[in-house]
């Protein structure tokens, strides 16, 4: 009986820590306002720009949450934190609407740089291996190094978790991710419940945060 109530009180705190009771959008509204989004995130929100996001099939709760934090100025962007300075909350929970109801795009193989591609004569059988890296990582973590598995929060298929508004990751690009992962490794974005990802990815060397970049960048 115990166990069921700490069960249920984790449940119950992983979707209270966050604070997202929005109200659903309006897609057609979203896709209105989304059109000023368009030169960074690109149409039905695929980026061309593998440094910029997708936002593509991403849960409304997680994008809400990041406007909100660019107009609160608690995670900081110059070109984003002016935009959302200017929207309201109705505003934000339409764009948001939009683009979780987007289908996001599948990414191609990583291309190695030149110094990873001469590690062996066949660079394939090097990413591969890298992926393979970043697979195990993502399932299982590392617990000698108290490296929590991404599976946790972003769930088996990087569809996130919509309730407690943890992002989905799939098909996100892996420029993106890396830098990302980078940030919280630096305490540079901290904008996270009890800024676990900080707590997370400080214990990730640079080979771990790319391998697992690139795993996540392929799932579909």
């Amino acid at each position: 009986m115990k166990k069921k109530l700490l069960a249920f009180s984790l449940a119950m705190s992983l979707t209270g820590i966050t604070g997202i009771l929005h109200a659903e959008g309006n897609i057609s509204a979203g896709k209105e306002k989304a059109a000023v989004c368009v030169s960074c995130h690109g149409d039905n929100g695929n980026s061309l720009v593998s440094t910029f996001p997708k936002l593509a099939q991403q849960h409304s709760s997680y994008l809400v949450k990041q406007l909100q934090a660019f107009k609160s100025g608690s995670r900081s962007n110059p070109m984003m934190s002016p935009i959302a300075m200017g929207l309201t909350d109705d505003e934000m929970a339409d764009i948001a609407a939009y683009y979780s109801e987007q289908k996001i795009s599948a990414n191609e193989l990583p291309v190695l740089d030149d110094d990873e591609d001469e590690k062996k004569t066949d660079g394939n059988d090097t990413i591969q291996e890298i992926i393979a890296q970043g697979s195990d990582l993502y399932r299982n973590g590392d617990l000698t190094r108290e490296v929590s598995a991404c599976i946790a929060c972003h769930g088996p298929y990087g569809e996130g978790n919509k309730p407690a508004a943890f992002p989905a990751l799939k098909s996100q690009h892996a420029d993106y991710l890396i830098k990302t992962l980078t940030d919280f490794k630096s305490g540079e974005r901290s904008n996270n419940p009890e800024n676990m990802m900080h707590m997370i990815a400080q214990k990730m060397t640079a080979e771990e945060i790319k391998a697992v970049s690139y795993r996540i960048s392929m799932m579909k």
